[in-house]
């Protein structure tokens, strides 16, 4: 399970880079890498995305479980 939380976070890190530049530059990197909502890029939000909630579920069992 450390695994999953580990590449769920550092998959959620690379989709706040993303945000991060498109806020600030208005550049949307895996838009510029993969296409304009390409197959490949909608993939790459959707896998960022269930990372996000695997690493909050995983978060959530550890907080209460060590309790």
């Amino acid at each position: 399970m450390q695994v999953v939380k580990i590449i769920s976070y550092i998959l959620i890190l690379i989709g706040a880079l993303n945000w991060g530049l498109v806020g600030f530059f208005n550049i949307d990197l895996v838009a510029l890498i993969f296409g304009d909502m390409t197959f490949w890029a909608r993939a790459i939000y959707a896998i960022v995305g269930i990372s996000a909630i695997l690493y909050a579920i995983t978060s959530y069992r550890d907080v209460f479980e060590n309790n």
